[in-house]
């Protein structure tokens, strides 16, 4: 390995990732998947931007939030995704110092920003179901755009650090980090510094995103339970419940996940499994929500068959000019 002498220390300037598998047939089986999922993902989350861009059924504030979102995901899944499908072609997948911490950075950047904008949309839900006379002043264009640089702003100062608490890490042993991407926790356990200020921020920046995005989410939604069970129109109550659905399921879902691998103890689960899990909210995940958001919303189905009735209507006008 790639060594610096550092006073009676060896530093470690490359890491090795150990992937999913060792399996040769496996590791082919796993890298045609994969790399179907992430085309999926990419076209599926940039074919949501772009409709939501050039439909002005879609310009409102829970559809600019759910393009955000959608570009959060190709963020994600484009942080890890790419050199996870490296691996499974190659003997051996080193990665530097210096891309280990970009690696880290850009995952934790885009994950918390996409937990921001989940509990962004659910107030979004909350002020248009709870508060409808006041939604176009509480959620304005000006309110919106305020609210998307709070969230990415925020992603930025978490994902800062992260990434100075890696830099204070040393690392002099061995280098094989027992993932397939730089996870704090598995660098955590090779690191031949004191890890107790890297622990502490850790453990405070995930507990503080996940428990105040999981406690606006919540308190929404209560609100918004309360408000529809008031309701006396069997057809509104419907019709405002099914609003949330697809916002509910994403939640379940990635928090879910996230909960499992950062929240549950770790005699919990095995390492195996830890990766697994990762797969799934890493890479999965992103693949899932556009699908979830236009299966169910019948708003963005809508603008979906007019922007394609209108670009073959285009097209035969050119064919037949």
């Amino acid at each position: 390995m790639d060594s610096l002498e550092d006073g009676n220390h060896t530093a470690v300037t490359e890491f090795i990732l150990l992937g999913l598998t060792d399996d040769p047939i496996l590791r082919v089986i796993l890298f045609m998947i994969i790399l179907c999922i992430y085309v999926v993902t990419i076209s599926g989350n940039l074919s949501t931007i772009i409709l939501i861009r050039i439909s002005s059924q879609l310009h409102h504030p829970m559809y600019f939030s759910l393009s955000h979102l959608a570009f959060a995901d190709m963020g994600y899944s484009s942080s890890v995704t790419p050199n996870m499908l490296v691996n499974f072609l190659v003997e051996r997948n080193t990665i530097s110092h210096l891309g280990c911490a970009i690696q880290l950075g850009s995952a934790v950047f885009f994950g918390t920003v996409e937990c921001i904008l989940l509990a962004a949309m659910a107030y979004d839900r909350f002020v248009a179901i709870c508060s409808p006379l006041l939604y176009s002043n509480k959620m304005s264009t000006q309110v919106c755009v305020q609210l998307f640089l709070v969230v990415f702003i925020a992603g930025f100062f978490i994902a800062v650090s992260y990434t100075s608490s890696f830099f204070f890490l040393f690392f002099c042993g061995p280098n094989r980090v027992n993932h397939f991407f730089c996870d704090f926790v598995p660098l955590l356990e090779l690191s031949c510094s004191d890890i107790s200020f890297s622990t502490v921020v850790f453990s405070f920046s995930v507990g503080f995103i996940v428990v105040v995005t999981l406690c606006v989410i919540a308190v929404s939604y209560i609100y918004i339970l309360i408000t529809i069970l008031k309701m006396r129109s069997i057809e509104g109550r419907h019709k405002a419940f099914s609003t949330c659905t697809s916002h509910l399921t994403v939640v379940t879902v990635f928090f879910g996940t996230i909960t499992f691998i950062y929240v549950m103890p770790k005699s919990s689960y095995s390492t195996d499994q830890n990766k697994v899990v990762s797969v799934f909210y890493m890479v999965v995940i992103p693949m899932l929500n556009p699908l979830i958001y236009s299966l169910r919303n019948k708003e963005i189905k809508g603008a979906l068959r007019r922007e394609l009735k209108i670009f073959s209507s285009d097209v035969c006008s050119f064919n037949n000019g």
